[in-house]
């Protein structure tokens, strides 16, 4: 029955966020994330702009899972049957719940890191520039390449092929920051083999082709560089 007044409205809505709360964990989860934000925010006495994006990466994301729960349901009503289309909405769905999740951990972590890395430094570091800014930005930048560039030659599947390899571009963003960044060369040279290792597992598997693979780690290498050289 259509709710027929301003109440009964704001009773239907808390019953579907209780009952997506109830039916699935992936909420819960964004809940009890969101809390302990809440809580670190508050422990930390955080700035009222920062209070203000970690509550909003909070809600995006939550909001984003309430969707992606809502169109599961409509899917499976309209049909139980497998349809592509049907696997389309709910994957796209869930890739939404994905990109905002990423977007508030990247956000939290340059929120709180200004609070919580002073604790283990001798030094005050609040007014610094939230460490790691550089790695994590330029590791953004080559995921998001990977994704167009494999949207654009529309082969492989997730995780398994295609142009280029996103294994070994991410892998390689890495361990050049990982050289940049740490003040261990031998820690760098691990990573570094860490990276080869893994690009060498997509040829082992069959996943990726040599050219596949060299072009994944020439573009986690290169834009990683001009990354760096830009924000130097």
């Amino acid at each position: 029955m259509k709710p027929t007044s301003w109440l009964e409205s704001l009773n239907c809505a808390i019953e579907g966020i209780l009952w997506a709360a109830k039916s699935e964990r992936h909420i819960r989860y964004h809940f009890i994330a969101a809390l302990a934000v809440v809580f670190l925010a508050l422990f930390f006495k955080v700035s009222a702009l920062e209070f203000f994006l970690l509550i909003l990466a909070a809600i995006l994301v939550i909001f984003a899972e309430l969707m992606n729960t809502a169109i599961e349901a409509v899917v499976d009503l309209v049909t139980e049957d497998y349809h592509e289309l049907a696997k389309l909405a709910k994957d796209v769905s869930a890739g939404a719940v994905l990109v905002t999740s990423v977007g508030a951990v990247i956000l939290g972590y340059l929120v709180l890191s200004g609070h919580i890395f002073p604790l283990f430094d001798s030094e005050p570091t609040l007014g610094k520039e939230p460490q790691g800014t550089v790695p994590v930005g330029a590791l953004l930048i080559v995921i998001i390449l990977i994704v167009l560039l494999k949207a654009r030659f529309n082969y492989g599947r997730p995780l398994h092929g295609g142009m280029p390899s996103g294994h070994a571009a991410v892998a390689f963003s890495i361990a050049v920051s990982t050289f940049l960044y740490a003040d261990s060369f031998l820690i760098g040279m691990m990573v570094l083999l860490l990276a080869v290792l893994v690009s060498q597992s997509r040829l082992l598997m069959k996943i990726h082709s040599p050219r596949e693979v060299f072009l994944g780690a020439l573009l986690g290498t290169v834009v990683t560089l001009l990354a760096y050289l830009v924000c130097s």
